[in-house]
């Protein structure tokens, strides 16, 4: 009897200890939601969920009102009893909110209502749904990011008219960009992988003060996924298996996480590996985009085949791991290190724009691939919390990366195969510095050392006598270039309504090249240059009204010379070459925005961005002599003589607005538009269209939320650029182009509508998918090389524990 009293006894304490625990989630993916904020009506009394989404709610007993808040999601209000009653709280987002957590502004957390800069954040529940294939899809999620594809292995963003190497690419504090990072379009992003992403931020406009050199267009800052502790004596072991199947290319994907933590140390791991067929256009659309017809290679003679389904773009398929360690160790609750390990690696791929440009009545080339694209990182974070004089808080960021690129190819019917590979090392510290004085002033400072040194190779193979000899070199081989810099920030609370953010960056950069004269008789055989820039930023935050938000923001921008600027090499079309130039200096951005946000009964948010860009001293290309001589003998054909110049000034402005509703039963409707007109100086001082100034876009989502389900309809519409709205160097491309009445080439107008769905089984599997392109559409997105995908039916399966 005694026994049966002590186990009765038990069972009544573990009943009332669990009753006193909550689980706060997600409503829709069920995912735990950790340091979601549980306080009384006085806030005297709160506490904060753990890494499951628990929280011992045991002080709050008796209390009738209870708030339960995480940024982002509606704040739900409570008795202490409910919520014992409950013990599974599922929050649900607040799509209409003019509060969120940045960090892209200073380099630290702060609040939105605060920063009067344009920042657009990707969070994983919109990934989940959407199921993106790279980063570069990913980003396209914002609404606010116009995405160029030379491959399906590619993707280069455009952002207010400015791409390449004028947007600025960082992963967990660190600069992607490097010294060869060219103002043709680049593919880096799609280094990064989407599952190990736990956010996404973009700044819009000059952001130099904080990140340097090339942040003229925008920032895209990647934060990925951090090692979890566990807050308890056991061990926390969780992680997830998912898989995905897209047929458009018959991708696929497969990704493992692991997460293993104790009190003072926790473990990460990551990996993905992905595999992509041979891409599928669309039924219906211009014929100009069919593929008719592909060279193939049979014991060394090329011949050009009949595609038996010209929808299928040969060749695009590719493959792709990535792999990620994280390891955390926390002694105290004032130190926090993390170091990270990231690996990404493609196959060989095909730059499909190259390979159907037409030579006469046939093809131009037999061959043009992409090597394999390799990034590695070891990044250490260092980060102290402490009550100094000096700093509240502090990070220090050592990295070093490694990149690879190479670009293989050959012309129909001949045996040399070009072979140009790239290798840069990149090494950085950044150590950034966070300040409160009293309630109304917060100070950000910080230096910047960044070192880029590029290997560059070159080989020539004879593909018929199976023989190889040297190559010029894209670049010259073991350049540097390396930039010093300094920054402060200064944020200022006039009141809970009015907040000034101002800031100033000092930057130094040197480059150093040698070059070889064996293949190219270059005037000169060393380059060295130093380059100062002195950018800064002003902008205010007013906001009368909870519903009511303006800004103001001033601010410049730099890009310095790179070695891709002043020391390359290579055919930029038919019958023209860049060669080096080593009178550069940087070019400037001066912009100015005004936004205005609104809410209206707590169910509508309105917003707005107009934004006016100014370049100077932009680096161009242009017509240029070599000894005198204005062309000059290029893999055997007399080629015109280009190279890049501080030539001309452009100017971009445009708008950038939203609307979001937020009905009942679950349905919100929300809308992105995007417009920009940009205009570059020509030689004879006309101004022409700026190649990266996307057409307006639009993106409109009706939604549909309940407990475990979301569902997704959408269109995006992309408006047309006619003839002579294209920039010169698009109209030089007519074999990419649709082709107008008058025989010239354009780019036509498309609109598309898909359908996402995300529904969680139970608390350790969900299933979600949908189509894309439901009406088979063929078209191109602007300057794209690739015909963007036909009707495409994802699926993908996942599982946690």
């Amino acid at each position: 009897m005694k026994k049966i009293i002590f186990m009765w006894c038990m069972v009544m304490w573990y009943i009332n200890v669990s009753a006193q625990t909550i689980t706060v989630k997600d409503k829709v993916t069920l995912l735990p939601l950790e340091k979601a904020v549980i306080y009384d009506k006085t806030q005297q009394i709160a506490t904060t969920t753990n890494a499951k989404g628990k929280a011992d709610i045991g002080a709050f007993k008796n209390i009738d009102t209870v708030y339960i808040r995480f940024m982002g999601y509606k704040t739900k209000i409570l008795s202490y009893f409910q919520l014992k009653e409950k013990g599974e709280i599922l929050l649900t987002e607040d799509l209409v909110s003019l509060d969120a957590l940045v960090v892209s502004a200073s380099r630290n957390e702060q609040t939105k209502k605060e920063v009067p800069i344009k920042i657009t954040a990707i969070q994983p529940k919109e990934v989940m749904l959407h199921n993106p294939q790279t980063a570069a899809d990913m980003l396209a999620l914002s609404g606010d990011v116009y995405i160029q594809k030379s491959q399906t292995g590619g993707g280069s963003p455009m952002i207010r008219g400015f791409a390449t190497n004028r947007v600025l690419l960082t992963i967990d504090g660190v600069r992607m960009n490097t010294a060869i990072f060219r103002g043709g379009n680049v593919q880096n992003v799609i280094s990064l992988d989407p599952f190990t992403i736990a956010k996404t931020e973009i700044l819009f406009g000059p952001g130099s003060v904080m990140y340097g050199s090339d942040a003229i267009g925008g920032v895209m800052n990647f934060f990925t996924l951090s090692p979890t502790l566990s807050d308890t004596n056991k061990a926390l072991l969780n992680g997830s298996f998912s898989t995905r199947y897209a047929s458009a290319n018959f991708e696929k994907t497969n990704h493992l996480h692991l997460n293993l933590g104790f009190n003072k140390w926790a473990f990460t791991t990551s990996a993905t590996f992905s595999d992509y067929d041979n891409l599928r256009m669309g039924q219906y659309g211009p014929n100009e985009y069919l593929r008719p017809r592909y060279v193939k290679t049979i014991n060394g003679v090329d011949s050009v085949f009949s595609n038996s389904n010209p929808l299928l773009q040969i060749p695009t398929g590719y493959s792709q791991y990535n792999l990620m360690q994280k390891i955390r160790f926390k002694p105290t609750h004032h130190w926090d290190v993390v170091y990270g390990f990231h690996y990404s690696a493609t196959s060989e791929y095909s730059r499909y724009d190259r390979l159907i440009r037409p030579k006469g009545n046939t093809l131009r080339s037999a061959e043009w691939n992409y090597g394999p694209q390799i990034w590695m990182m070891n990044n250490l974070q260092v980060t102290h919390y402490a009550d100094s004089f000096f700093y509240d808080h502090l990070r220090l960021t050592l990295a070093h990366q490694f990149f690879e690129e190479s670009r293989i190819d050959r012309d129909l019917n001949k045996s040399t195969r070009r072979i140009r590979k790239e290798q840069v090392n990149a090494l950085s510290a950044n150590i950034d510095f966070d300040k409160s004085i009293g309630k109304i002033h917060r100070i950000f400072y910080g230096a910047e050392l960044v070192l880029n040194q590029v290997g560059s190779f070159g080989e020539d193979v004879n593909i018929k006598k199976n023989e190889s000899v040297p190559g010029p070199t894209r670049y010259p081989n073991g350049s540097e270039w390396n930039s010093y810099a300094a920054y402060l920030n200064y944020r200022l609370n006039f009141s809970d309504k009015f907040y000034m953010q101002s800031g100033v960056r000092y930057n130094t950069v040197n480059l150093n090249a040698t070059f070889d004269t064996t293949f190219y008789p270059f005037p000169f055989t060393t380059a060295n240059m130093s380059n100062n820039a002195l950018t800064g930023n002003l902008g205010f935050v007013y906001n009368p009204f909870k519903t009511w938000l303006f800004s103001i923001n001033a601010s410049s921008g730099f890009r310095s010379p790179n070695i891709d600027d002043v020391g390359k090499v290579f055919d930029s079309s038919p019958g023209s070459v860049i060669v080096p130039n080593l009178d550069l200096s940087p070019e400037y951005a001066y912009n100015l925005e005004l936004g205005i946000a609104k809410t209206i009964a707590d169910f509508v948010k309105l917003d707005a961005t107009g934004f006016y860009t100014l370049l100077q001293d932009a680096l161009v290309r242009r017509d240029f002599t070599l000894n005198g001589k204005d062309s000059t003998l290029y893999e055997g054909q007399l080629s015109k003589v280009e190279a890049i110049q501080n030539a001309a000034f452009a100017y971009v402005y445009g708008i950038q607005a939203g609307l979001e509703v937020s009905l009942p039963e679950g349905i919100g409707i929300s809308s992105r538009f995007n417009y920009q007109l940009g205009m570059e100086e020509l030689d004879n001082g006309n101004m022409e269209p700026l190649r990266h100034a996307a057409p307006w876009f639009l993106t409109t989502h009706i939604t549909y939320t309940n407990n475990k389900v979301k569902a997704d309809l959408y269109g995006i519409y992309n408006t047309y650029v006619s003839n002579s709205w294209l920039a010169p160097e698009e109209k030089a491309k007519d074999y990419m182009y649709a082709i107008d009445v008058n025989g010239k080439p354009y780019s036509p107008e498309w609109f598309t509508l898909n359908f996402k769905l995300i529904y969680q089984l139970t608390n350790y599997f969900s299933v979600s998918g949908g189509v894309e392109n439901i009406t088979d559409l063929r078209y191109r997105p602007y300057s794209s090389g690739i015909i963007a995908p036909g009707r495409n039916l994802i699926i993908a399966l996942k599982a946690t524990f």
